[in-house]
């Protein structure tokens, strides 16, 4: 069988593609956020499981799932779906929007909305399992389809491979994924090497020494530092890494006080950084802390400060040859797919299931944005709302039929007789 036959293999599956655009609407109905995924990973379950064919595995790493179709000998090809969704407020007007709101970690009640396509990831691999498992007379090999929680924060696969993931299933040969971003529906992409950035978050907590708004001289004041510290960080990307390397440092929360009169004992600020490379990654660790060790001594604050990693995603790096085989197939049957798409600063931790076993990945970028949206934006500038937005949207059709195509292409590449 040639690559392009793939193709041809591919045209003449019947599908019927109007149950998943129903239950694409019920995930975006139902959202629920990290490690709480558990109605999510139900109804997942049982969707594979009326499939009739899948060997199923739930409860892995949280509620983590997989499904292994063992279907002759061959390789075994992983694909991978992310399930939980983020605490925003949904504002799409979509007659499908969501109203759920979820009590987060800390116990507080939060609007819960899927902003970043994993409702999408879910409906397109059920849907791509239903067609491998419709097309099995033409493949051999084992197929794993697996459902993985906790993405947005960046603990679900490794939570999963810490869980006896691959005590559980069989090691794959090769690891497969994607995502849908802010990009032209029915467009796709991917790139040999590093495609997503690196991502880590810490919290950095300063401390000061408290004291009435009238008398500053009594105090330390933790603000005052905290300010200088957020724009002195603004200088560690323009200043200390190369401009040819990818680096992106944002402070995203700065928190400190109650009331206006009092000069308060601490502040924290929420940090965010990025990078492809790992010696960029540890060179901006270094400056941070430099940095704000540097400006509590200037401040002369009590105590020193205290860093607490809170998130931490590894790069994303597509194997070389396996992005090749994956781009041959693309190339034979999508209009509109770039092998050569430009890397973005978004992060995943997908390629966890891989790197942990040294297995080789590829992932891939897929388009969502209504087509008419996007070409009139490109003429008149607009802004169009992308991942992790409140007015995130993307058009079912056909963002749902090239991703079901393209986990499928991926995977017959490997599992073709």
């Amino acid at each position: 069988m040639t690559e392009t036959s793939l193709s041809d293999l591919l045209k003449t599956v019947s599908l019927d593609l109007a149950p998943y655009e129903d239950l694409y609407k019920y995930f975006h109905l139902h959202p629920e956020l990290s490690r709480q995924e558990k109605s999510t990973s139900e109804k997942v379950t049982a969707h594979l499981a009326q499939l009739k064919v899948f060997d199923i595995h739930t409860n892995i790493g949280g509620y983590g799932l997989t499904g292994i179709f063992k279907n002759g000998p061959g390789k075994t090809v992983l694909l991978r779906a992310d399930m939980d969704a983020l605490p925003v407020k949904e504002l799409t007007g979509l007659p499908y929007a969501s109203s759920v709101t979820m009590c987060d970690a800390d116990g507080i009640e939060r609007p819960v909305m899927h902003a970043c396509g994993h409702d999408m990831h879910m409906t397109c691999l059920l849907a791509a399992a239903e067609a491998l498992v419709k097309m099995r007379e033409a493949w051999s090999g084992t197929l794993i389809a697996l459902f993985q929680p906790d993405e947005e924060r960046g603990g679900g696969a490794q939570a999963m491979v810490d869980d006896g993931l691959y005590s559980r299933i069989p090691v794959p040969d090769y690891v497969l994924g994607q995502h849908v971003m802010r990009m032209r529906a029915g467009s796709i992409g991917s790139r040999p090497g590093t495609i997503m950035a690196a991502a880590d978050s810490m919290k950095i907590t300063v401390y000061g020494r408290g004291g009435h708004g009238s008398l500053p001289h009594q105090t330390v004041d933790p603000v005052l530092l905290a300010a200088h510290i957020v724009v002195r960080l603004q200088s560690i990307v323009s200043r200390e890494i190369d401009p040819s390397d990818l680096a992106v440092l944002t402070v995203g929360s700065l928190q400190a006080g109650q009331t206006e009169n009092i000069i308060a004992d601490k502040a924290e600020l929420g940090v965010d950084f990025r990078s492809a490379k790992l010696e960029t990654r540890e060179k901006l660790v270094a400056a941070i802390k430099r940095v704000v060790e540097a400006e509590c001594a200037a401040s002369g604050s009590p105590k020193p400060p205290v860093f607490t990693p809170t998130r931490r995603f590894p790069p994303t790096t597509n194997d070389k040859d396996l992005a090749s085989q994956v781009a041959a197939s693309f190339t034979s049957h999508f209009d509109n797919f770039d092998g050569d798409i430009p890397r973005t600063n978004v992060s995943e931790d997908f390629s966890t299931l891989a790197t942990c076993r040294g297995l080789p990945s590829c992932f891939w970028l897929t388009g969502c944005i209504d087509p008419e949206i996007w070409d009139k934006a490109q003429s008149t500038g607009e802004e169009i709302p992308g991942n992790h937005s409140a007015y995130f949207a993307p058009v079912i059709q056909p963002t749902m039929k090239v991703g079901v195509n393209a986990l499928c292409l991926a995977a017959l590449t490997f599992l073709k007789k």
